[in-house]
């Protein structure tokens, strides 16, 4: 396999991602720079909802968000639709709002697909596909969870990324 890998690790277990650099190139790149920079590692998994996805990828146990980079050009349309097992970027209601979170789909979301050009159609970019340690993102998207300092869907028993980084 040539395409570039990441492990996350968390208290539920570990997350292998291959992603998909031929298809999202500019998103996988900055991505990549965030693993590389251990900036993911101790970010809270703070939106997560069962039978539909878990997010992580910028807010600390206090709940407080990270400071990131300049946001990225929204790749949606290259294809990939948000299938359970992949990977997307987070974002803003701005289709080209996104920095560093990133969610996994555990389940068919279609209607997180691009459609169009148009702000509200721009879909949510696939950038990655979990290869193993699918049934640890289905447990946490299993956690219960609560309202608490102005986010819903956070966890009440705190899930983080211990670590990701790349896998060779």
């Amino acid at each position: 396999m040539d395409n570039p890998m990441v492990l996350l690790e968390t208290p539920e277990g570990e997350i292998l991602i291959e992603l998909f650099p031929d298809k999202a190139p500019k998103t996988v790149e900055n991505f990549l720079q965030y693993v590389d920079s251990e900036f993911y590692d101790g970010t809270l998994f703070h939106r997560v909802i069962k039978g539909f996805m878990i997010q992580t990828g910028g807010v600390t146990f206090s709940m407080e968000e990270k400071e990131t980079r300049d946001p990225i050009e929204n790749e949606a349309g290259n294809g990939l639709k948000n299938t359970e097992g992949t990977v997307a970027m987070g974002r803003l209601p701005d289709p080209h709002s996104a920095t560093s979170q990133f969610f996994i789909n555990v389940a068919d979301n279609p209607d997180l697909d691009h459609t169009s050009e148009e702000d509200e159609n721009f879909g949510y970019c696939v950038f990655g596909e979990v290869i193993d340690g699918m049934d640890v993102a289905v447990k946490i998207s299993k956690s219960k969870t609560k309202s608490y300092q102005g986010f819903d869907d956070v966890p009440v028993d705190p899930v983080s990324v211990i670590t990701a980084r790349r896998f060779e």
